[in-house]
């Protein structure tokens, strides 16, 4: 059975979208934060009609309310997400935290886990030089495989999994790298490839055309070539999953793993990431490391489409030069993070 989160007053448009993807499948209905069942091993989909402010206030409810619970009242399950707006704008903004939030209380999100739809849907314009239907039908027929998907989720234990270690910090002065270094420690039987990303080592993305962008992917290369094609992308192919070690830079990744990300469209055009998992190290300065998470899901999961366990981020702060090692407890944090990473992932 499928647990519907569905808060508040919807439109006749997200009515539909609910109904594709729901299809004959029955469902247990959640419209607000009381009497909230047990939500943990469960597949869930949220639905969310976003208001003119960019909230919904019974969805926040909740979650609010799933938070007060004992900890992780998400463990187990997996979700996705169907999101309206009456305007342009929102719908990213509430499903990136809508995601973080339910991934903090142990939800995992299957590879692009959204589909999203503005007033006009415009937003599917794009779709529509890939499926040749009006707007609404391509939100529908959309919606209908994210139902499918969802449902049909089910993750394998991989024996010795291959993760690429993405990083552009100082091996002698960033808290995020000491950080990363006492989690993988702990990682006994994972194959890990760390790759430094040095400054000026990777252009941003040119912005090819779609067509241009594909060619490309096809041929393993990129515009710019160099570094990024050479290793970073056949490393992220083979890989099954990708850690990125992300100190916060004004409340943003830096600029070095942000045009890693971008570029990934080469790479996103020949293969699907849905089965390749992420995980990240973050350490802030004093406050902000949720924005980052943040813009790590936005990007990685909800766009490119990398499958997202429960809890995929370590977030710490530390501002000073070692000042993570004067974290109360960081030694068994950093191990009690490596072994949620192997159930995650599995182990030899």
């Amino acid at each position: 059975m499928m647990y519907l989160v569905q808060p508040g007053i919807i439109s006749s448009q997200l009515k539909d979208m609910v109904k594709a993807a729901t299809g004959d499948l029955s469902y247990c209905l959640i419209e607000n934060h009381h009497e909230l069942p047990d939500l943990k091993n469960k597949k869930v989909l949220f639905a969310v009609e976003v208001d003119a402010a960019g909230v919904n206030i019974p969805l926040f409810e909740i979650l609010s309310s799933l938070a007060t619970r004992e900890a992780y009242p998400l463990e187990g399950s997996t979700a996705a997400i169907l999101v309206h707006s009456n305007g342009q704008l929102y719908t990213k903004s509430i499903a990136a935290h809508l995601v973080f939030v339910a991934n903090q209380l142990g939800c995992s999100f299957i590879g692009q886990p959204l589909v999203e739809a503005t007033d006009d849907l415009s937003n599917f314009l794009t779709w529509k030089k890939i499926i040749n239907l009006p707007l609404r039908e391509i939100s529908l027929q959309i919606s209908q495989q994210l139902g499918s998907r969802l449902r049909n989720e089910n993750r394998e234990i991989i024996e010795n999994p291959k993760i690429v270690v993405l990083h552009s910090s100082s091996r002698t002065t960033s808290n995020t790298l000491t950080l990363w270094r006492m989690v993988s420690t702990h990682l006994h039987g994972f194959q890990i490839d760390e790759l430094p990303i040095e400054n000026g080592s990777v252009y941003d993305c040119y912005g090819c055309s779609f067509k241009t962008c594909l060619s490309f992917g096809q041929k393993n290369s990129c515009y710019y070539g160099g570094v990024m094609t050479k290793t970073i992308l056949p490393a992220i192919e083979e890989a099954d999953g990708v850690v990125w070690i992300c100190p916060n830079y004004n409340d943003a990744i830096s600029s070095n793993l942000m045009a890693v990300i971008n570029r990934l469209t080469a790479l996103y055009r020949k293969i699907s990431f849905n089965n390749k998992t992420i995980f990240s190290i973050i350490v802030s300065g004093n406050s902000g490391s949720d924005s980052v998470a943040k813009q790590l899901i936005d990007a990685l999961n909800i766009n490119k489409g990398f499958y997202l366990p429960p809890r995929f981020a370590m977030m710490e702060t530390a501002n000073d030069p070692g000042a993570i090692m004067e974290v109360a407890n960081i030694e068994s944090k950093a191990q009690a993070f490596a072994e949620h990473m192997i159930r995650e992932m599995g182990k030899s």
